[in-house]
């Protein structure tokens, strides 16, 4: 039996390594695809690719692991039964369930690990990649500076050259406007030719002209705008220094990310659900403290003509307009109109506010149960491709790879519904999360007890005769 478990653990290890990989890569690409604007034209370091990428890969494990398990169980099953292996097995007197013993404790292990990964390591790889990518992102374009364009990119400069030389450095015809000092085009140099250069901290851009003019409109001068003073001044070479620390990635604090739920294990979870439910009591305590005491007065009254204040009763009298001047009536309504308005915005914005902290008490939910929730997927998806590829009995990429596809798409698919539906609080979030466990698990459960019956699941003929048994006994009973 020992040399049976190393064969069947051997033949399931490669394929869950290899789709587990394959599976990663796409989900990469399609990151890539997604954030490609933001990536080109900005001159990044290689390796702050190369740690962007990785930090992505991290956040993606809780896809790709359940469908490489479903897809590598499939898969080995399913070779196993196209080349008669399995059956060679079972005339041995060895049981399906026996066959899986080994590979269901492999999957207890990996859903154990999937569920320390979902703790301890994607919090950690959520917040090293979503503050990376923030700070990627909010990265200005890298210079590139083109013949005969206005280019603005270094903020208070405009720039502009007719032609630059094949060696990248020497430029022709060149303009530059001063927009420093926030006051228009009061600053221009132009030149015949320059060359442009790095400090030796890369730091700056420095500009060397040659045979130009600065032309300036002095409005620092006293009754500037009556005498119009212009200044222009000639030189023969001229240094120019431009700051590019904008264009140098910045990292911004991490802390800064920290409370967010996705950065959040499931402590820091439950303490964050308790605390945002205390502050959200007190809120309401305190709006409804609040409204209560705005009830106890319909409108208070202050013209020139009189001074009165309308007290609630128990139901309001519209005539008790007529108590004032026919020429104060329309001053009071609008006053009492505008207090209304005033007393409606005011419980709308209170009302916004509390549901807001409610849908963010159930996206901390959401991120708690999920935790929990990936690595019983992983389990539960274990017994749907075991039983599967042993009914299918087709090995290799083709069919294993359609069936567990489109498995994989309809626990995804429930899974993102029952998400959006709790995140909207229209159910409570443990039912939106583990929705979709609940309807994988009796599949696995009737897969499973077929595929150890020997059961024909794909048999056209064995269908046939169960629907004509179905309608002999409609037919009876008719």
């Amino acid at each position: 039996m020992k040399r049976l478990d190393r064969f069947i653990l051997k033949s399931y290890l490669g394929p869950l390594v290899m789709t587990f990989f394959i599976s990663l890569f796409i989900l990469l690409m399609q990151f890539v695809w997604k954030y490609i604007d933001d990536l080109v034209g900005k001159g990044l370091e290689w390796y702050i690719i190369v740690k962007l990428m990785f930090y992505a890969s991290s956040t993606f494990v809780p896809l790709a692991l359940p469908l490489s398990i479903l897809l590598s169980s499939l898969m080995m099953f399913g070779n196993l039964g196209e080349h008669y292996e399995l059956v060679s097995i079972k005339a041995a007197g060895i049981s399906l369930s026996r066959v899986m013993r080994p590979l269901i404790i492999v999957s207890i292990f990996i859903s154990a690990l999937a569920f320390y990964f979902s703790n301890v390591i994607l919090p950690k790889a959520n917040l090293k990649f979503l503050s990376l990518l923030y700070d990627v992102r909010e990265k200005k374009l890298a210079f590139n500076l083109k013949e005969g364009v206005f280019y603005n990119g270094i903020e208070g400069f405009v720039i502009r050259v007719e032609k630059k030389e094949k060696d990248g450095n020497t430029i022709r015809d060149v303009m530059v406007y001063d927009h420093t000092k926030r006051q228009g085009n009061i600053s221009l140099t132009t030149a015949e030719w320059g060359k442009m250069e790095l400090s030796p901290d890369k730091r700056f851009l420095v500009f060397r002209l040659f045979n130009g003019t600065n032309y300036e409109e002095r409005v620092d001068l006293r009754y500037n705008e009556i005498t119009r003073p212009f200044q222009r001044t000639t030189f023969a070479e001229q240094y120019q220094m431009f700051d590019l620390s904008a264009f140098q990635l910045t990292r911004t604090d991490e802390s800064l990310f920290k409370k967010n739920y996705e950065m959040q294990n499931v402590r820091q979870l439950s303490f964050s659900i308790d605390s945002i439910r205390r502050q959200l009591a007190e809120e309401r305590k305190i709006n409804e403290r609040t409204f209560m005491n705005n009830m106890k007065f319909y409108a208070k009254v202050d013209t020139s003509s009189t001074h009165k204040i309308i007290r609630s009763k128990d139901k309001f009298n519209p005539s008790v307009i007529y108590n004032f001047k026919a020429s104060d009536r329309f001053g009071v309504l609008e006053t009492a109109h505008n207090a209304a308005q005033a007393a409606k915005q005011n419980l709308e914005a209170s009302q916004d506010a509390l549901d807001g902290k409610s849908k963010l008490i159930y996206k901390h939910q959401i991120v708690y149960h999920k935790k929990f929730s990936f690595s019983i997927a992983c389990f539960l998806l274990f017994f749907i491709g075991a039983p599967l590829g042993a009914i299918i009995r087709k090995g290799g990429l083709g069919m294993p790879a359609v069936v567990s596809t489109l498995f994989f798409i309809l626990f995804w698919v429930i899974s993102f519904g029952g998400e959006k539906y709790a995140a909207e609080g229209v159910i409570p979030p443990w039912q939106g999360i583990w929705f979709a466990s609940a309807v994988l698990m009796p599949i696995g459960i009737f897969l499973t007890v077929k595929a150890t019956n020997d059961a024909s699941l794909l048999d056209m003929d064995a269908w046939i005769r169960f629907f004509n048994k179905i309608f002999k006994v409609s037919r009876t009973q008719l």
